[in-house]
């Protein structure tokens, strides 16, 4: 093409392995082969060192890092996280992001960075509604997300699927290739985005094949069903059976405790007052839709495991017709992990704004996001924006059948393998990850230690409640 002196301006590209200049776009595309690049780091890190699971005398006691994840949390519904947390292992690893970072922080890792999840675990997939009106599955929770490395998103995941098979009833067997054939449809995923042109990767693996592609044909049956009731789980649902009706013919709140309460006049106001700031994170063509609604009531509702104790609304809109749309505005802490990427050589991204973090972790990684995602800030706190109850389905892994553990494992790891892809070159992944199966026998030997260390981390927490050191809730 042109060569220098052309006039064309200097410009610098990003391709998610660092970036680099070009003048009249005389080096680009880049020289060199990410394929190659990622086979030489075998030699440094080799494959097979990724079952090692090396836990220091430093390593946090599990119930003390339970409670200081617990410090900025609401103090009245803390009890609530940690009954949730004590009720089942998986339960408490997906709670404890933060604890797991630090022992990955300690594993072997290659280098290559990418947006990831953060928090990965096998329940943090799931379907979700698009802007026509169809579902999409892919990963759904971007609390912790942040640039980091690869392997610390498919060895949570890998755990989690160990610890989800055995509450299901699995045997150890099946566990342990659920956790392997996850870190297999990883990396052929991976393969397969390489050799593709990166227009066609990018959109690749479309949801109507990816029974087929992960060879999950067991779990259509479940996939099905669990489509079937999101796509009844919508604003309209939540609100018929989550507000009444006022004097002036509007909607509000009923309260419903612990987990739906309204709040004084002067909170709502301030969250409703968000949603101006709000609007002007959104695209411009989505100002008009929300502009035909109006606000009719806040109210505070408990959410999740991990984030039990932040602070998250639901936001009570009504169109002309008095249709209702419902947004969620939910706190955004910073990410558990952040504290733990220099150990594993990556440095901490300055954060303008937790919620901005979020959403733009979101939207890279996602094929499709929800239209109306955004940020504001409530009362000098950060905060996410988002549609509530979206036709979002998800299936419980732990409640899956023992022959479909393995089925969710493959279809779980090719998701993940396309999300990373979005911010890594997915050349150099698959150059590290090779053609044979060294890296999921590795994985898979991993998970299956992290579980044994997460089920006696999780038996330290159920004492330490029976004793009366922390505080729980059971069963809400």
């Amino acid at each position: 093409m042109a060569g220098a002196g052309t006039g064309v301006a200097e410009t610098e590209i990003g391709a998610g392995r660092g970036e680099f200049r070009v003048r009249g776009f005389a080096r680009w595309p880049r020289h060199g082969s990410p394929k190659r690049e990622g086979k030489a780091l075998r030699t440094a890190v080799p494959r097979a060192s990724h079952r090692l699971l090396d836990l220091d005398d430093a390593r946090p006691d599990p119930v003390a890092a339970v409670e200081e994840s617990n410090a900025g949390r609401v103090a009245a519904l803390t009890p609530i996280r940690v009954g949730r947390m004590a009720a089942t292992p998986f339960a408490f690893l997906r709670g404890s992001a933060g604890l797991m970072a630090y022992d990955l922080a300690r594993t072997p890792t290659t280098g290559i960075g990418a947006r990831i999840c953060g928090d990965a675990h096998a329940g943090n997939f799931g379907l979700y509604g698009d802007a026509r009106g169809g579902l999409v599955i892919d990963l759904n929770d971007f609390d912790e997300t942040v640039h980091g490395p690869w392997e610390w998103d498919l060895k949570r995941l890998a755990a989690s699927l160990v610890l989800a098979g055995r509450e299901a009833g699995a045997d150890e067997e099946t566990c342990r290739a659920a956790a392997a054939d996850a870190a297999g449809a990883y990396r052929r995923t991976m393969r397969l985005l390489a050799r593709l042109p990166v227009l066609d990767a990018w959109n690749a693996i479309a949801d109507e094949e990816l029974v087929s592609h992960a060879d999950a044909h067991d779990l259509l049956g479940t996939l099905e069903r669990v489509a079937e009731k999101a796509r009844a789980n919508t604003s309209g649902r939540f609100a018929a059976k989550s507000t009444e009706r006022t004097a002036d013919g509007g909607r509000r709140f009923v309260d419903a405790p612990p987990v739906l309460r309204r709040v004084p006049d002067a909170e709502a106001a301030s969250v409703a007052d968000s949603l101006g700031p709000y609007l002007t994170t959104l695209s411009a063509d989505r100002l008009p839709l929300l502009a035909r609604h109006a606000v009719h009531d806040v109210a505070f509702r408990v959410v999740g495991t991990g984030s039990v104790g932040t602070r998250s609304y639901v936001v009570l809109l009504l169109d002309h017709r008095g249709e209702p749309l419902v947004l969620q505005v939910k706190e955004a802490r910073p990410s558990a992990l952040v504290p733990h990427l220099a150990t594993a050589g990556f440095a901490p991204v300055a954060v303008e704004h937790e919620g901005r973090r979020v959403v733009l972790g979101q939207k890279q990684m996602q094929v499709v996001s929800d239209n109306l995602l955004g940020w504001t800030t409530v009362d000098g706190r950060p905060f996410q924006v988002r549609q509530f109850r979206n036709r979002k389905g998800s299936v419980d892994p732990a409640a899956l059948a023992a022959d479909q553990i393995d089925d969710y494992g493959r279809m779980t790891g090719a998701l993940l393998a396309r999300a990373h892809a979005h911010s890594a070159d997915p050349g150099l992944i698959a150059g590290y990850c090779g053609k044979n199966e060294e890296l999921d026998a590795a994985t898979a030997a991993f998970a299956v230690a992290y579980a044994d260390r997460t089920e006696a981390d999780h038996a330290q927490l159920v004492a330490a409640v029976r004793s009366g050191r922390i505080a729980a809730e059971p069963g809400v």
